[in-house]
């Protein structure tokens, strides 16, 4: 297996960038470089069936992700996350439900996937530390695997993740900056600090690689599912929306080598205290403005303004996909309700799906007859079960069924 990388190109202005050096953004217009592949050779290397006798995970994709060589792998033996079917529930009658559940992975979220691939790259074009701004789960994965490859990590942190995510990512190595605010605070802050250090930016769509990371959740459903099988539609936690375009990539490149002919439609689900990607959609814009004045809650989906949001609206509009936001309360009593029928403690942005479930069957987004997979980006430990165990105790008993 090695990789069939050709480079990097900016979709904005279609500048094309050599992949043999440590970039960020586009030198020419400032926006998402994503790398593209040879895809000729892989139409005549690769099938579903060859990669299907591989072990499963991030890795079994390895000819259509970037890094060259195998003594550059950082890994910590992510495998593929369990994709659980729900059956009917009582909030969709007719939907088939299903969840896919990336707090199974190494360290408890999709970002993960992100870092094992980002960090690799990195550590294969020599850089020397790497930094980025984080409500926390990528931060711990960004810590994790920058310890599993000697690579130094600076994250900052916003003020709103729990005490134990700050905590957890010293354990790990990295040094943490708590910065007061939203993510853009603390990426200022970030940009204060990082001059002059040479070194990498990992922020959310600011460097290509973490983007081919998310990719292998949309290859792995392929993988699951099978072309005839995919889900109608994947409802997604949306906060930078990263997952949502490297899922959108996965299927495009699957198309291209011929395997696939339709995809799910992508459906972003945001708090109402924090929904710039929504907003967007209903008003037909190309990008998103950022949010004024943002609710601090579910971390990971408070993002007054997404990098690079043409690429996730793109994502979701040539999906066939919507967005949905959905409030506070709901949310929370998802969370309990999730946790006591299902056993799942998938922490907020999880139960954020499901709290967008009523609405999207009231809207006819979703519809009878469909299969819905619910993607978990995260699991609701360790910061998160203390919460939700307050949360039991001081509410009623929701009903069985």
């Amino acid at each position: 297996m090695h990789s069939l990388l050709n480079g990097l190109e900016c979709r904005a202005c279609c500048t094309q960038v050599p992949a043999d050096r440590l970039v960020g953004v586009c030198p020419n217009c400032g926006h998402a470089l994503l790398a593209t592949y040879d895809l000729d050779a892989a139409r005549s290397q690769l099938s579903p069936k060859r990669w299907r006798e591989r072990p499963g995970g991030v890795w079994r994709y390895r000819e259509l992700l970037p890094v060259g060589a195998d003594g550059s792998i950082v890994t910590l033996g992510e495998s593929e996350s369990p994709a659980m079917r729900l059956g009917e529930p009582s909030s969709a009658p007719g939907i088939e439900l299903w969840v896919k559940d990336d707090g199974r992975l190494p360290t408890g979220a999709f970002k993960a996937r992100e870092m094992a691939v980002a960090i690799s790259r990195a550590k294969e074009l020599g850089a020397s530390s790497v930094f980025l701004p984080s409500t926390g789960n990528a931060g711990i994965a960004a810590a994790a695997y920058g310890a599993r490859a000697g690579l130094p990590v600076r994250v900052y942190l916003t003020d709103a993740a729990p005490r134990e995510t700050a905590a957890a990512m010293r354990a790990l190595g990295a040094s943490v900056r708590t910065v007061r605010g939203t993510m853009t605070e603390a990426r200022e802050a970030a940009l204060e600090q990082e001059p002059g250090r040479g070194s990498v930016e990992l922020s959310t769509m600011r460097e290509p690689y973490r983007l081919e990371g998310t990719k292998t959740m949309g290859f792995e459903l392929f993988d699951r599912f099978g072309a005839a099988g995919l889900p109608d539609a994947v409802v997604y936690p949306t906060g930078g929306g990263l997952g949502l375009v490297g899922m959108f990539k996965a299927f495009s490149e699957l198309r291209a080598l011929g395997w696939l002919e339709r995809m799910p439609r992508l459906i972003a689900v945001q708090s109402e205290g924090c929904a710039p990607i929504v907003k967007a959609l209903r008003e037909g814009r190309a990008r998103a403005d950022p949010w004024p004045h943002p609710a601090e809650f579910a971390g990971g989906l408070t993002v007054p303004a997404p990098f690079s949001s043409e690429r996730v609206l793109e994502a979701i509009r040539w999906s066939g996909g919507s967005g949905v936001a959905v409030p506070r309360e709901a949310i929370r009593a998802a969370e309990r309700a999730v946790a006591r029928r299902l056993g799942i403690v998938t922490g907020e942005e999880g139960a954020a799906t499901f709290a967008a479930l009523s609405p999207l069957v009231r809207a006819g987004t979703v519809r009878p007859g469909e299969r819905v997979l619910l993607y978990l980006t995260g699991a609701g430990f360790p910061a998160g079960l203390p919460r939700l165990a307050e949360q039991l105790t001081t509410s009623e008993p929701s009903p069985r069924g």
